[in-house]
């Protein structure tokens, strides 16, 4: 097996180990959409006739029939091949012939990689806004179901104006869809199509259709100049990151109230028995990890993202070796953030209002009883704030 950049002379394997680093086991989420975009890439090649039907229809089928033996689990990426591109194109000469060698004509593991990534991309920033519509139509459900239960909206950690359960469900499910919201803006830095652009100057010599590739990946635009490609490496990774990070903090927040609201001395909330964990030594105790977990989320969100910013900070145009260490905080995150969106769509399924434990203070209508002031007296509301206020003071 010969690795795609090789020219013969050894590799020491400690420095292959160091190099490929976790990417023979990250890059299986990618192979999918590296056959994807290799396909697209052949057939320009064959409409460019830099590449023949024949070599080109072996090419294609060959690129399926590895796709669908990778999603049966019937090859992985391993150490040797380094990354996922390696792997599929030296199965597909094994597969194929010598004409497996012609597909990579115009480009380069360059574009290759950040032309899978951002496909990749695409799909993830699609799936995770259908698994945060879910979560909506979980609390939704949970306001058709106790809507009604009045509940004390808080300042400052004290009672301060009538809430209900509407009021706390619809609040939540509003930050959620502005999360779909932001993952839907972010799609625009992935939406350009960098194949073609090759080591990050373009491919002179070959007349390369790049418009046609990006017809048939479906991308909003081709990325010009070439040189703008790799410049770009890192920026739709981490626009996503700073919407996951957003999002991971609406569900801590979500989290330290239920976590709030389930304490003896609250009581507001039954969890459902099966998301509650119990103590190694007090017998009596049902824990709420889950939630504690969601809520601690949020800082390996934004861990990641600044790990994605930091990495990509101050480094001259062109290529870097360095953009790999992007892979493992991006798909770190993404993953995180689907856990932690379908568990609290559990928990939300399974949670109630005990309303008999839900006391509100007096005090808590004062402001209602200043509007009223100013509607019967029509006296300024500041003086109406001062008689109500009067009460209290007392």
């Amino acid at each position: 097996m010969s690795r795609l950049w090789e020219k013969g002379l050894p590799l020491a394997q400690r420095v292959l180990r160091y190099t490929a680093g976790e990417d023979h086991v990250l890059d299986s989420r990618l192979v999918a959409y590296d056959i994807k975009g290799s396909i697209a890439h052949a057939e320009m090649l064959c409409a460019q006739t830099l590449l023949s039907q024949e070599d080109c229809e072996a090419i294609c089928a060959g690129l399926e029939q590895l796709g669908a033996s990778h999603e049966k689990g019937e090859w992985q990426i391993q150490l040797e091949d380094e990354d996922a591109h390696t792997a599929i194109e030296s199965r597909l000469t094994d597969l194929i012939g010598e004409a497996g060698g012609r597909v990579h004509l115009g480009r380069s593991r360059n574009d290759q990689v950040l032309t899978a990534l951002r496909l990749y991309l695409l799909d993830a920033s699609e799936q995770l806004s259908s698994h945060v519509a879910e979560l909506c139509d979980s609390l939704r459900n949970l306001a058709s179901r106790q809507g009604d239960v009045v509940l004390p909206g808080y300042t400052h950690m004290q009672q301060a104006m009538p809430s209900s359960v509407t009021l706390w469900c619809g609040g939540f499910t509003e930050a959620f869809e502005d999360s779909m919201a932001g993952l839907g803006s972010s799609r625009r830095r992935m939406n350009k199509n960098p194949l073609g652009s090759a080591a990050g100057y373009g491919t002179p010599g070959l007349n390369l259709d790049r418009e046609l590739t990006t017809k048939k990946l479906g991308f909003a635009e081709t990325q010009n100049p070439v040189t703008a490609a790799q410049l770009s490496r890192g920026k739709a990774e981490a626009g996503l990151l700073f919407e996951l990070t957003l999002l991971q903090q609406d569900l801590g927040r979500l989290a330290a109230d239920l976590l709030l609201f389930y304490t003896q001395e609250f009581a507001y909330v039954d969890l459902a028995p099966d998301v509650t964990t119990g103590s190694s030594i007090m017998p009596q105790k049902r824990n709420p990890d889950v939630l504690e977990l969601v809520r601690a989320a949020s800082a390996t969100a934004q861990a990641c993202l600044n790990e994605c910013l930091m990495i990509t900070a101050k480094l001259p145009s062109g290529f870097q070796r360095d953009a790999q260490r992007i892979k493992a905080p991006l798909f770190r995150s993404i993953d995180l953030a689907v856990e932690g969106i379908d568990i609290m769509s559990f928990v939300i399924d399974g949670l109630s209002f005990r309303e008999e434990n839900i006391h509100m203070d007096d005090g808590m209508y004062s402001a209602e009883r200043a509007y009223a002031l100013v509607a019967e007296k029509g006296i300024p509301f500041r003086e109406a704030y001062r008689q109500v206020a009067k009460k209290y003071a007392e």
